[in-house]
């Protein structure tokens, strides 16, 4: 993945996330994630899908990852392709 957008509610998610995964902290929420954005309840993920829209579009990269949380512990994943 190029770019990956992790939505979270807490800063230790992602945190944790990217260090089980061994993720590159350069490629995650390189704009502020959701926290950043105020985390509005049911906006964050449209808005995270566009800002992740828009930054592979700056940075000319391909593949984005979005997560979102979807609320009660479940959460899904949107992989984007810039063609």
């Amino acid at each position: 993945m190029d770019l990956i957008e992790i939505n979270e509610a807490f800063a230790p998610v992602p945190l944790c996330v990217m260090q089980e995964i061994g993720m590159d902290p350069e490629r995650v929420n390189v704009n502020g994630g959701a926290i950043a954005m105020g985390h509005p309840l049911g906006a964050t993920g449209a808005m995270l899908i566009g800002t992740l829209v828009d930054e592979l579009e700056r940075q000319n990269k391909r593949y984005g990852l979005a997560t979102m949380c979807i609320g009660i512990g479940m959460g899904i994943a949107t992989i984007i392709e810039r063609l």
